[in-house]
C-alpha cells in the first residue's frame, strides 16, 4: 500500500473514528486530536503487517481514548462544545445506547453520567453499546479478555441506568440556579448575586487582547452587576456538557460563560469573549 493509499483510507475512516472518540471523551477537540495521534501512529506502522484496518484504528484511537481519560481532568484542555440546553426527561428503564444512538453528537445529559464510569467501562459500553463493536475488539482495545470486556459493558449499562434519575434532578437544579443568575445580573442584584456565588469563587475571562482573573464572590458580583445588558440577551446553554450561557449581538455569540457548581453554588466562572476563538467555534 503507498503512502497516498494509506492517506486515502484513513481519511475514509477519520469520520467514523472521531464520532466514536468523541462519544468517549465528550470533546469535539480532543476527539480530533486522538484521531490525529491515530494517524501518526499509523504512520509509524508497518501497514501492510496490519490484517484488519478498521479494528487497528479503532483499537488504537481508543486506547489513545482510554489514556486520555485516565489523565488528571485538570490536564485536559476545555474544547469550548456548546449544545442547547433542552430540558429533556429521561427515562430510567430506557437503554443507554439508545439515547446516544438518536443524537448525532454526543447526548449531553448522558455524557455527565457517563462520567461516573470508569475509564475502561466507559470504552467498553461506547465500542459495543454504541458502535455494535463486537467483544474481541472491545477487549483488544481496553486488553482485557472477551468475557472480561462483556462483564465491563454490562457493569456500565447498571449504573447508567442507576444514575441517569440523580442527573435529571441536578440538572433542573443547574438550570434553575444559572436562571437565577442571569435574572439577577440584569437587574443589578448584587445581594441575590453574592447569594448564588460561593466566597472563594474565581472568574477567568478570555478578550482576546486580554485576559482576566477575578477571586472572591465580591469582585465576581461587582463584575456581573456591570454586565447587565449582556445578561438581557444571554441564553442558558451546555458547554462542554456543563452549565453555561452565550450572549448574542444580533446574530452573533459575543461571549460565552461556563459555571462550576458545587453543593449549589457557583464555584468558578469561565469566560470566553475572543472574538477570533468564538468564530472558529462556527456556533
Amino acid at each position: 500500500m503507498t503512502e497516498e493509499e494509506l492517506a486515502e483510507r484513513f481519511e475514509t475512516a477519520r469520520p467514523r473514528l472521531r464520532a466514536i472518540a468523541a462519544r468517549m471523551l465528550g470533546s469535539n477537540a480532543d476527539a480530533e486530536d486522538a484521531v490525529q495521534e491515530t494517524w501518526l501512529r499509523l504512520t509509524r506502522r508497518d501497514a501492510s503487517r496490519i490484517e484488519n484496518f478498521d479494528a487497528w484504528c479503532t483499537t488504537v484511537v481508543s486506547r489513545i481514548c482510554l489514556d486520555l481519560l485516565r489523565a488528571p481532568r485538570m490536564t485536559r484542555e476545555k474544547s469550548w462544545q456548546v449544545e442547547p440546553w433542552r430540558d429533556e426527561p429521561i427515562d430510567p428503564d430506557a437503554d443507554p445506547a439508545d439515547s446516544v444512538a438518536e443524537a448525532d453528537q454526543v447526548n449531553v445529559a448522558l455524557l455527565v453520567v457517563l462520567d461516573a464510569l470508569t475509564p475502561a467501562e466507559r470504552i467498553a459500553f461506547v465500542l459495543h453499546d454504541v458502535f455494535g463493536k463486537p467483544f474481541g475488539e472491545v477487549a483488544a482495545a481496553v486488553d482485557r479478555t472477551p468475557a472480561a470486556a462483556r462483564q465491563l459493558a454490562s457493569r456500565a449499562r447498571r449504573r447508567l441506568r442507576a444514575a441517569s434519575v440523580p442527573v435529571r434532578d441536578d440538572r433542573r437544579r443547574e438550570r434553575a440556579l444559572v436562571d437565577a443568575w442571569l435574572l439577577a445580573a440584569q437587574h443589578g442584584d448584587l445581594r441575590a448575586l453574592l447569594g448564588l456565588l460561593h466566597d472563594d469563587a474565581v472568574l477567568d475571562a478570555d478578550y482576546g487582547t486580554r485576559t482576566q482573573h477575578l477571586a472572591g464572590a465580591a469582585e465576581i458580583a461587582a463584575q456581573a452587576v456591570l454586565s447587565a445588558r449582556l445578561a438581557a440577551h444571554a441564553t442558558p446553554v451546555l458547554i462542554d456538557g456543563r452549565p453555561g450561557v452565550a450572549a448574542t449581538f444580533g446574530d452573533r455569540v459575543v461571549s460565552l460563560m461556563a459555571f462550576d457548581i458545587d453543593a449549589g453554588r457557583i464555584v468558578a466562572l469561565r469566560v470566553l469573549a475572543d472574538p477570533h476563538r468564538l468564530a472558529a467555534l462556527s456556533l
